[in-house]
């Protein structure tokens, strides 16, 4: 189903609903802006620790270039248990749902708005909860874009220095360890002092931690790249999935580890150059576009507007093998047997293919992309 454009050019402003959703694990806080439609899918978000729908996406949805994307699509905005804005202390006698058990908590979050399936939009640990929600209701998403996933547990080293930082540094610190990149944190002191800001003055610290701790808690998010000729019933992503990670962010090497366990025909990996640990906070234009390129390429906003973004591919291979000087090859199969490549040579050395993204949302039909994607702007 195409969706129809709305030709107007002033700002759209949808309505928006706020409500707790009670669930076999807590009450989740729920936004919606923008009326469900039986035709449409609706946008599910999942924030990251430390953060809430405001925080972790209001620069990306009050970005002027995803208004195209609003007037189209409803936007739901899940929250967990205690982590909205002025959110109360939870009770003594709650325990803190893990990362699988708030999974299940959006089963009943899409009931109770009436929506049959959504498009996911996580990041960090609501990547992860989207992703295992996928795996455990496959009937009910349409295509996952996850900023910053990591589908690995912790491992012991980790759990050792996870207990020394909490008893060493502040929770602002600790959660700022998780966002950012040890050069954010040194260089971009207004980005850091602002979230710094929102942790400490938006944010119940109590239920912070618990969160946190639910996500150092998580288990190994159980997929298996499909080999041809092997299983075809391996546990993996079955909707378009696109992972999004920037070139400076904590956790570049898990999200490269999870691309090369998901299906290749489905999952595209966009690395953004010269990007922090929040891509859709540091460059939401850039995250705007991918994500219209993306619901494009799954059949609706057929005719979007579009600005020519220059790409630059890795093959999934190239990428996980990432060192200092950054030489090597890029290719990308933009879709099933068709292939576009032009060699050029950039000034650090690189040899990559220059590809518009327009080529991508030239097809009204679910491209896949089995190759990794680097955005250089």
């Amino acid at each position: 189903m195409v969706l129809e454009e709305n030709e107007c050019d002033s700002v759209f402003e949808p309505q928006i609903t706020e409500e707790h959703v009670e669930t076999l694990f807590g009450n989740v806080h729920c936004v919606m802006t923008g009326t469900p439609r039986a035709n449409r899918p609706v946008i599910l978000t999942f924030h990251d620790i430390g953060l809430n729908h405001k925080t972790c996406f209001e620069t990306l949805f009050n970005h002027v270039d995803m208004q195209e994307i609003l007037r189209n699509l409803p936007i739901c905005h899940v929250e967990a248990p205690g982590q909205h804005e002025g959110a109360k202390t939870l009770p003594t006698a709650y325990t803190y749902p893990s990362m699988d058990q708030l999974s299940e908590t959006l089963p009943a979050v899409l009931k109770h708005f009436g929506l049959r399936s959504v498009i996911g939009l996580g990041v960090g640990a609501g990547a992860y909860i989207l992703a295992q929600f996928a795996l455990n209701h496959p009937d009910m998403v349409d295509g996952l874009l996850l900023i910053n996933i990591n589908p690995n547990p912790e491992g012991i080293m980790d759990s050792v220095a996870n207990k020394i930082t909490e008893w060493t540094h502040t929770l602002p610190d600790t959660v700022i360890s998780h966002l950012f990149g040890k050069d954010e944190i040194q260089n971009n002191h207004d980005l850091i002092a602002t979230y710094r800001h929102h942790i400490t003055t938006t944010m119940n610290q109590s239920n912070v931690m618990q969160f946190f701790r639910s996500y150092n808690s998580r288990n190994a998010l159980e997929v298996e790249r499909p080999v041809p000729g092997g299983n075809i019933n391996v546990r993996t992503l079955k909707c378009t999935t696109l992972l999004v990670v920037g070139d400076n962010s904590p956790v570049v090497e898990a999200v490269v580890d999870c691309n090369s366990k998901l299906n290749p025909t489905k999952t595209t990996l966009l690395k953004m150059a010269d990007c922090g640990g929040l891509p859709q906070v540091d460059q939401p234009s850039k995250v705007t576009e991918a994500l219209k390129y993306f619901i494009q390429g799954m059949g609706y906003l057929s005719s979007a507007s579009m600005t020519r973004l220059r790409s630059r591919t890795t093959s999934s291979s190239s990428i996980s093998s990432f060192d200092g000087s950054r030489s090597r090859a890029h290719t990308n199969e933009l879709h099933r047997g068709r292939t576009h490549s032009h060699a050029t040579e950039e000034k650090r050395g690189r040899s990559h293919t220059d590809v518009s993204m327009d080529s991508i949302s030239n097809s009204n039909v679910e491209h896949s992309i089995s190759k990794s994607t680097e955005v250089a702007y």
